[in-house]
């Protein structure tokens, strides 16, 4: 089975969330499967494409409205990632640095989509499956039903993966001009709310699309920025899939980026060997639970609680408990949650912006992590952590709900609260301190979540799954 999967980012090619993770990891374990996957992305001129060879596989060129556009199909050459790379090249369009934030961001992605319709439909490819993920490739599945351009692809099956359904990538009809010649008679399947909605319209024209969470798939009717009804009316057509985990690069035995490795059998010696190292990299007591927090400083992970959280949990538990926060983002908190170390050095400390070794020495060296997200549509931050021996303290919301159970149910292991405020988080840390001076429990419950499986290996067979209901043909 031949699949394409479509994305904006993939690590460790370009890497801006979590979406990354999963297009560099969930093509691999299909292959592993018996697959035949590849990966399609826009061309970054970033480190991975300056020190990797690329023999160049197609060229043309197209059209975006009245501008003639020449492309290059690049390809990997050693296939290092465990599948086929592909690269769309456009000079002074899919050729910068960054992946995101430019002033013509919504033209990137418009030519990146028509220029791989041209590449697979003129070179006569024949994927079996189409795999979108999130809006900045959501217009594919519209394309290839109602473009005059792209009839002979009009019967591939497509997926769409929503990884973050707060995020359209919306556009003024005065952008319709750019598309390929289409149905017009059709383009009510492009509108929702009197835009162009990339992602109302994949949800519309998909096969099937799929959540990164069955409560993420629940959740989009209650809150998607507007577009609930849709997904009401959709629902049917969707299901929910847990993100998984690279287990070869999220491996507290063999991780390289980590100062001790360690098991499940060794994991209270190898903790605290990382733990001691972290601490003193940031001048904090290995000898207090450690708490920290990993992600962007943005609402959505419920970033603009912590400053308020953490002032209050360190007055009433004082020289009892250590923050350290790893992230970027606001601008705004960001400056909140550096002030702060000047407020209590001792006890707290923060690194603005990310750094992929350190955050796994974090994953590694801390007692808890805490994500007490707005949205979560799956989370993996708390699977890292569940891989290391750190106790998720999370917000029960969309993937948190259904990974993490609380460790005062049958079988828990982690640290769940219901509400985005400082009451329900700073409720969460006591319990986290409890916990931390209850050694031999807390042994016990990381080797419990040290056990879980939350590898691709299982998440990659429920896809491949999906593809097959797809047409018998398959």
């Amino acid at each position: 089975m031949r699949i394409y999967h479509l994305a904006a980012e993939c690590y460790p090619v370009a890497k801006v969330g979590g979406l990354a993770d999963v297009v560099g990891a969930l093509p691999k374990y299909q292959n592993k499967l018996g697959m035949d996957a590849a990966v399609v992305l826009p061309f970054y001129d970033r480190k991975f494409t300056r020190e990797h060879t690329f023999d160049t596989v197609f060229q043309a060129s197209t059209l975006m409205g009245t501008r003639r556009l020449y492309f290059e199909v690049l390809k990997e050459r050693d296939n290092i990632l465990g599948f086929e790379l592909y690269l769309i090249k456009i000079p002074g369009l899919l050729d910068r640095e960054e992946v995101y934030m430019y002033p013509d961001e919504r033209e990137q992605f418009i030519a990146f989509q028509i220029a791989f319709l041209d590449w697979i439909s003129y070179s006569q490819q024949s994927p079996d499956v189409i795999h979108c993920h999130d809006h900045h490739v959501g217009l594919v599945p519209f394309l290839l039903n109602y473009s005059k351009l792209y009839t002979r692809l009009a019967n591939t099956p497509t997926v769409f993966t929503i990884h973050n359904g707060q995020y359209h990538g919306v556009l003024g009809w005065d952008k319709v001009s750019y598309l390929p010649e289409i149905d017009m008679s059709k383009s009510g399947l492009l509108d929702w709310a009197g835009m162009i909605n990339p992602l109302a319209a994949a949800v519309k024209c998909c096969w099937k699309y799929t959540t990164v969470s069955p409560s993420y798939l629940e959740e989009l009717t209650i809150n998607s920025n507007g577009l609930e009804y849709l997904f009401y009316l959709e629902k049917e057509k969707g299901s929910g899939i847990i993100n998984g985990i690279d287990t070869e690069v999220w491996n507290p035995k063999t991780d390289p980026m980590i100062p001790a490795k360690f098991t499940p059998a060794k994991q209270e010696e190898g903790k605290q060997k990382n733990k001691q190292e972290l601490c003193e990299r940031f001048n904090l007591s290995p000898d207090k639970p450690l708490i920290a927090f990993i992600g962007r400083l943005v609402l959505e992970k419920g970033a603009d609680m912590l400053p308020a959280a953490f002032m209050r949990s360190i007055s009433e538990h004082k020289d009892k408990v250590n923050f350290l926060v790893l992230g970027a983002g606001d601008v705004n908190m960001e400056l909140q949650l550096t002030l702060l170390k000047e407020a209590d050095p001792e006890q707290y400390n923060v690194f603005i912006g990310y750094d992929e070794a350190l955050a796994h020495i974090v994953y590694a060296g801390a007692d808890f992590l805490l994500m007490p997200s707005r949205v979560e549509p799956c989370g993996l931050n708390q699977l890292y952590a569940l891989r290391y021996g750190t106790v998720p303290v999370v917000r029960s919301t969309g993937g948190l709900k259904d990974t993490v159970i609380d460790f005062g149910d049958e079988g828990g292991y982690g640290i769940r609260f219901n509400n985005v405020n400082v009451d329900d988080i700073c409720h969460s840390i006591n319990r986290a301190i409890a916990l931390y001076d209850n050694i031999p429990h807390l042994q016990l419950l990381r080797k419990r979540m040290m056990a879980l499986d939350f590898s691709w290996d299982r998440s990659a067979k429920e896809y491949i799954h999906l593809y097959e209901s797809l047409t018998p043909i398959i």
